[in-house]
């Protein structure tokens, strides 16, 4: 009997397979050990934890040398690999040579990143492992955690049941999420080129970035007037929206903020939300930085109307203290996030999943996503509800002992706070009379404080004037810290505080 005959094994494209005999492991030189790995991360934890130590005794900014920096960007990358630790060494030198030390207690620029040693041991975690924290299918456990996270978010949020969200890297890809959802909830496509959008002066520059991702032209977003405290004005907002339909336009979503970057503000989301209720808006609120303090109980008050919004964006990387990207957001029906990002392309078909067990693919934009919710969790069980929300507190009380010793000080002008943490000022002293003069004084009082190593500290503009803009919300800063940068900047305007200060600490 003649054997059976096979049809021969075609491949649809590509060069022959070598034979499987042919093709062998790396040998450890070429693919470093586990045991190699070992030694070089017992070097660098030590090594990351004596600069940690050392923080708060060097300099909060330090730039690279332009030597340094010329011979990185030309020395071009060895044909033959180096030693792992050499590199890995030369790597947290180069990083620490050249960085704003974010967790720097006198680190008031920006809005600081106070980072948790328990935080960056759950990215260790993260990275370490690499889970592919896309779909429930290669990430189980690490979705379970991130669905717990996000359901703690919501009801400390006051957010409903049916809230559902994903961890993003950052307020940028959060607001672009939900704006995104908005857009397919609240406009037809053939609407969209008639589309309005609203929100204050003080937004985040994240929104317009989103919404010209999203197709808007920069015309389709209204910039609305803010109060003295620099909050929305609900009448301004009624008044725009109504006129934009009589013009035949689209109103489609406000943005609030729950906290502003700029100033701390508020916005009176009670009001907006009635405005949104009564004429069809979705209702997103930008609390990127300032919706940690609504975790706070006795601040919880200033954020009435948090609990109606549609949508809430979140960063646990700023004022909860997670290394950086580490970002969520929430929306009030969760199912509109499915709605929006679920595809079922044939290369997926076999991870579909339940509510209870989501693709967190599905929720947004990202297909291949790290864990992020992670370091969150394990700072949560490690300091507990409650002591995140003292560390939060804490920045509230620095930011009124910054307007303590701003009091104190003579020719200075508050033009905002303390608002969460946050306090914006300019100094006017006498003979210093031009408003060109003035701002280019505090742009120049900031560089010299920063140059000379004492704190890291920027300006910004409100109605038009040049300011100095503090946000203090370390844990491992102290009244003292916030005086003695104040009492530094008066004796480089050229005025002195009325009494002295010292280095202290709460």
């Amino acid at each position: 009997m003649n054997a059976p005959t096979h049809p021969a094994t075609r491949c649809a494209s590509g060069p022959a397979a070598a034979h499987t005999s042919d093709v062998s492991p790396l040998p450890p030189a070429a693919w470093p050990t586990h045991a190699t790995l070992r030694a070089v991360a017992h070097r660098l934890v030590d090594a990351i934890c004596d600069a940690q130590d050392a923080v708060s005794y060097a300099p909060p900014l330090r730039t690279i040398p332009d030597r340094e920096r010329a011979t990185l960007q030309t020395r071009g990358i060895p044909d033959t690999g180096r030693d792992p630790l050499e590199a890995a060494t030369e790597l947290l030198r180069i990083v620490e040579t050249g960085a704003a030390r974010a967790n720097h207690p006198r680190a008031f620029a920006f809005i600081p990143g106070p980072h948790s040693a328990v935080s960056w041991l759950g990215d260790l975690v993260t990275s370490g492992l690499n889970p592919h924290a896309g779909s429930w299918l290669q990430s189980s456990g690490a979705a379970a955690i991130e669905l717990e996270v996000l359901r703690w978010l919501a009801a400390r949020f006051g957010l409903p049941a049916t809230t559902a969200g994903v961890f993003t890297s950052g307020g940028s890809l959060a607001n672009l999420t939900a704006l995104q959802v908005a857009r397919d909830r609240r406009l037809a496509q053939r609407d969209r080129a008639q589309a309005v959008a609203y929100c204050s002066d003080q937004c985040h520059s994240s929104v317009a970035k989103a919404l010209g991702v999203l197709g808007f032209a920069p015309e389709q977003l209204r910039r609305l007037p803010v109060d003295a405290a620099f909050r929305l004005d609900p009448a301004a907002l009624a008044r725009a929206v109504d006129a934009d339909r009589a013009a035949g336009r689209h109103p489609w979503v406000v943005v609030a903020n729950a906290g502003s970057t700029n100033t701390g503000s508020i916005d009176p989301l009670d009001a907006i939300a009635d405005i949104a209720s009564t004429r069809g808006l979705w209702l997103h609120a930008d609390g990127a930085y300032g919706a940690a303090a609504a975790l706070v109980p006795a601040r919880r008050a200033a954020f009435a109307g948090l609990a109606r919004v549609d949508s809430l964006t979140f960063d646990p990387h700023k004022w909860a203290f997670q290394t950086y990207g580490c970002a969520c957001v929430l929306v009030r029906d969760g199912a509109d996030l499915t709605r929006t990002f679920h595809t079922r392309p044939e290369y997926l078909r076999d991870t579909d999943t339940t509510d209870h067990a989501p693709n967190f693919w599905d929720r947004g934009i990202e297909l291949t996503r790290p864990a992020r919710a992670l370091r969150f969790w394990l700072t949560l069980q490690t300091l507990g509800a409650d002591g995140l929300a003292r560390a939060i507190a804490h920045g509230i009380a620095l930011g009124e002992a910054a307007a303590a010793a701003l009091a104190r000080t003579p020719y200075v002008e508050c033009l905002s706070g303390p608002q969460l943490g946050i306090v914006c000022f300019r100094f006017v002293p006498p003979g210093v009379d031009d408003a060109a003069a003035l701002d280019a004084l505090q742009s120049r009082v900031a560089r010299a404080v920063t140059d000379d190593g004492t704190a890291f500290v920027l300006t910004t503009v409100l109605r038009g004037q040049v300011c100095l803009r503090l946000c203090a919300i370390s844990p491992q800063a102290g009244a003292g810290d916030v005086e003695t940068t104040i009492a530094r900047l008066a004796r480089y305007a050229g005025v002195s505080p009325v009494s002295p200060v010292s280095m202290r600490s709460t």
